[in-house]
């Protein structure tokens, strides 16, 4: 695996990633450590008495952090607790139990206490009685769990007034993204995000994404093609190879940018290998460990027409990550048997993300793969999918040897067998994507953005 060579942002000496914890997102950017001790000191913020208080996150209060108990890591940054109490607090805020519910069962004093609060008291009353946050702060994290802004929290005295605001965190910055995008769906200028999706094996799903994300880039669309598989498929189709994958965007807090690679004209891969399993360790250590790849993504790929994102066969977090970072979601089914029985999970995990995840994910078309006209069981699934999606179910891409043969010279099926009747049905597919991208900013809605018919719940 490539590695990171980075600056210390203590000592200043260069080295190697290579744990975890030598990397932390600090002020809306991210600090480098070479070392334990280097992590250490930063605790501190520098040498002097005064570089070496921190602010308590609870109470505002400003004390010398000595003990581990005292530094903890909420919503995927540092925070100071002066005391235990305050450690609980910060705790209880990270699990979405509300500031002013706090107060008001334990730090609310008696009808008969005239005592003057204590300044954590003040500091959390004053916290519940401004207004609540704007909706986008909850919607790109789980509902009911408020987003902290990424810089440390100083809370003033009740009678103080702010005379700068607070300083606009990452995370604050990404939701803002997020809402903007959901606000104008309807817009041309907002991308697509699609999710190449099926939990059943051997349907297709590279293969449709690379068709369909090259179609896109050929009709003049700038489309972003993301690998969320381990095994790398996707660049292997395409003849691509590239030394930062995925990984090193979730994992090691990458930019897009620096892990993207153009491999056709409008088309930039973000590609992933082996190293992406490991990843799974790393969301799964995560608070918002479905929203890490929304996270990370939102902001680059507002600058793309389209985002296709091919998932693995199985049933992970990164696919959860993927669906609650895409808004619609093709499936490819192969005609047979135990494809058409697979299509139930999918719907199944489709609503769970709307239901739980609270992500307004849709199933956008399906696509039956591998069709033979001459096989009674093609005919028969393919008006299976007809009778249960309507005009949700997509016209059939037909078998074809060169669809097998393309990605063993790195070509898309356009590149390699032009004008054959696989290359003629995926290009049906990008036609349609493009012209119900097109209703939909002209405030039109297609059969395919009609609301999922009952009877596909039940298939």
């Amino acid at each position: 695996m490539a590695t990171i060579r980075e600056t210390c942002s203590v000592c200043s000496g260069e080295f190697d990633i290579q744990f975890r914890y030598q990397m932390e997102e600090r002020g809306g950017g991210f600090s480098f450590y070479c070392s334990q001790k280097c992590l250490e000191k930063s605790h501190h913020g520098g040498a002097g008495a005064e570089s070496d208080l921190a602010t308590c996150d609870a109470c505002a209060k400003r004390f010398s952090p000595d003990l581990v108990s005292q530094v903890l890591y909420v919503g995927g940054r540092r925070n100071y607790a002066c005391s235990l109490g305050c450690r609980s607090q910060l705790l209880r805020e990270a699990s979405g139990v509300r500031l002013g519910d706090i107060a008001a069962e334990e730090l609310t004093p008696p009808a008969n206490d005239e005592a003057t609060p204590s300044p954590a008291f003040a500091a959390v009353r004053l916290t519940s009685t401004t207004p609540p946050p704007p909706a986008v702060a909850v919607a790109s994290g789980p509902a009911g769990v408020p987003l902290r802004p990424a810089t440390s929290r100083k809370i003033e005295p009740a009678t103080a007034v702010p005379t700068t605001p607070p300083a606009t965190g990452r995370r604050e910055r990404v939701a803002s993204a997020t809402m903007k995008s959901s606000e104008n769906k309807q817009n041309e200028g907002v991308p697509r995000y699609l999710a190449v999706f099926n939990h059943k094996g051997g349907t297709g799903k590279t293969t449709t994404s690379v068709s369909v994300a090259a179609g896109l880039a050929a009709k003049g669309k700038r489309v972003l093609l993301v690998d969320t598989d381990a095994q790398g498929n996707v660049s292997v189709s395409l003849g691509a190879t590239a030394e930062r994958s995925l990984y090193h965007v979730l994992v090691m807090g990458l930019r897009v940018a620096d892990a993207t690679k153009t491999v056709r004209p409008n088309l930039d891969l973000l590609p992933s290998n082996e190293t992406l399993a490991a990843a799974e360790l790393y969301l799964a250590g995560r608070q918002n460990r479905d929203r890490v790849l929304q996270e990370r993504l939102a902001s680059a790929a507002a600058g793309y027409d389209y985002v296709v994102l091919d998932c693995s066969p199985s049933l992970s977090l990164m696919n959860q990550n993927a669906l609650v970072f895409a808004d619609s979601v093709l499936v490819p089914v192969a005609c047979d048997y135990l494809s058409l029985v697979g299509v139930r999970q999918v719907i199944k995990t489709v609503k769970n993300v709307n239901a739980l995840l609270h992500h307004p994910v849709q199933i956008w078309g399906v696509l039956p793969t591998f069709y033979d006209a001459r096989a009674k069981i093609c005919r028969e699934a393919v008006t299976t999918l007809k009778s249960h999606f309507g005009d949700r179910c997509l016209p059939p891409i037909r078998a074809a040897m060169k669809v097998k043969e393309a990605p063993a010279q790195g070509q898309t099926i356009f590149e390699y067998a032009a004008g054959t009747h696989a290359a003629d049905d995926y290009q049906v597919v990008v036609d349609t994507i493009v012209a119900s991208r097109e209703a939909t900013a002209g405030g039109k809605t297609t059969a395919a953005q009609a609301p999922a018919p009952e009877a596909a719940a039940t298939a």
